[in-house]
């Protein structure tokens, strides 16, 4: 068993939400970002969540990374609570069986290369540094990056940091990979293939895909889509909340 698995059951979903509430104070008051969410997502299953600038859609990836714990309901990853898990316990979770590529994320000024930036992970896991970037090299390589390896991080175009990014999060091969707004990538033809090799590197991993964007061609081929929006997480066809996953694309949209 991976190191941090849980006691969840063999076949059942690897990430389950259970009637989750989240909000934050604004001023005097509080804003639902999300209210009695369920839905489970299976593993190796491809799901995509839709929806504008602030409706919440980065805070479900930080619930379902357990970087944030929720005020009502429970998010369980593999049959295990993690807000429950010590602290030490969800950490090592989070780096070894849970990938999170958040877009806006701190990048370096100067001094890393790339290939480093890819490294890191794994070196504080303990790697040696020669072996950490054997493994970078080769995540870099799986995503047509090897050409701008050894080049300075603070030197790369967008598109490229995303790339670098994407190494990072797949480089211990986790079992789920949450990307959070991958459409900051500005040509539309270089967007289109990061999508593309993003998905094509969970599905050799064997990996559950997370993708969360307003770009709707980000979330366009998957298992499962959803919609979030003003506190509700919303499938065609389904009710506020309660998300039922349906089987390729469907014509009518949300309601």
């Amino acid at each position: 068993m991976p190191a941090g698995a849980g006691s969840g059951p063999e076949h059942g979903p690897l990430l389950r939400f259970e009637q989750v509430g989240k909000a934050y104070p604004d001023g005097r008051q509080r804003t639902v970002v999300l209210e009695s969410a369920s839905f489970e997502i299976r593993r190796g299953e491809h799901v995509g969540v839709f929806g504008a600038r602030r409706t919440g859609k980065s805070t479900l990836l930080r619930l379902a990374a357990g970087i944030e714990s929720p005020d009502e309901g429970r998010v369980l990853f593999d049959g295990v609570d993690m807000a429950r898990l010590p602290t030490v316990r969800r950490d090592r979770l989070l780096r070894r069986r849970i990938g999170l590529l958040v877009s806006d994320n701190w990048w370096p000024a100067r001094g890393e290369r790339a290939v480093d930036l890819v490294a890191l992970p794994l070196v504080s896991d303990g790697a040696t540094m020669h072996e950490a970037q054997r493994r970078a090299r080769r995540t870099l390589g799986r995503l047509q990056a090897t050409d701008y390896a050894d080049d300075l991080a603070a030197s790369l175009a967008v598109g490229e940091r995303m790339r670098v990014l994407l190494a990072r999060a797949l480089v211990r091969e986790p079992e789920l990979l949450l990307v959070d707004e991958p459409a900051v990538v500005p040509s539309p033809s270089e967007r289109s293939e990061f999508y593309e090799l993003m998905r094509a590197c969970a599905h050799e991993n064997g990996a559950t895909l997370v993708v969360a964007s307003e770009d709707s061609e980000a979330t366009h081929e998957t298992d499962v889509l959803m919609s979030i929006g003003s506190g509700e997480l919303l499938c065609a066809g389904g009710d506020p909340g309660v998300v039922v996953p349906f089987r390729g694309r469907q014509a009518g949209g949300f309601t």
